[in-house]
């Protein structure tokens, strides 16, 4: 009797611990194919709202981090549903190098060497220069990519063309990964010991 007791004991806690791994694995599937289903974006609200690409706020192309002078606009009016902008604002006061505008404006995006992260590679597109005046200018929504008019005086946008469309062309190498030095040279004299004067033993 004693030991048909302990058996039905081992049972009902071995049924337990059944019934608590199949809740723990359905719940387990159940929020995998809840969450697998919706897409993950950073920050969904704000790009549903406003329109626009993480790039219209942040340094980042990507999103989060330093802000954009639109994105602390934005923030410092309450987030509203439209990001505002900033006509004739330039984004590069003084710069003229067109690696320099390219860094500042694009690289985010395209990479520095114009590899491509979040935004397509510029290497090799054979891409021509009126196609990339109004990209910078204008911006290709469908795709995310802001828009620069107003934000770059004529000069800078040639400048910046020609260096874009030298990427694509193959015509300019791309930025190399690290800048050489010429190494260190140290010279050194040894400089002479002072002389203390000598303690006569008398004193």
């Amino acid at each position: 009797m004693c030991e048909m007791k302990r058996s039905l004991s081992r049972l009902i806690r071995l049924l337990r611990r059944s019934a608590l791994v199949a809740l723990a694995l359905g719940l387990f599937l159940g929020m995998t194919l809840w969450v697998g289903s919706r897409p993950v974006q950073a920050l969904p609200e704000y790009a549903t709202r406003t329109g626009e690409a993480c790039a219209a706020c942040h340094v980042s192309a990507g999103g989060g981090g330093p802000r954009t002078l639109r994105g602390l606009l934005w923030a410092a009016r309450g987030r509203p549903d439209k990001v505002p902008s900033l006509p004739n604002m330039l984004i590069a006061p003084r710069v003229s190098a067109g690696e320099e505008l390219y860094d500042i404006a694009c690289a985010g995006c395209h990479g520095l060497k114009g590899e491509g992260l979040f935004a397509i590679e510029l290497i090799g597109t054979g891409i021509s220069a009126p196609a990339t005046r109004s990209f910078i200018l204008y911006g290709i929504p469908a795709l995310g990519m802001p828009g620069f008019e107003g934000q770059f005086t004529d000069a800078q946008l040639n400048t910046l063309v020609t260096y874009v469309v030298g990427l694509g062309n193959g015509l300019l190498a791309p930025p190399l990964d690290k800048s050489p030095l010429q190494p260190g040279k140290l010279t050194c004299q040894p400089t002479p010991c002072a002389q203390t004067p000598s303690r006569s033993k008398g004193n």
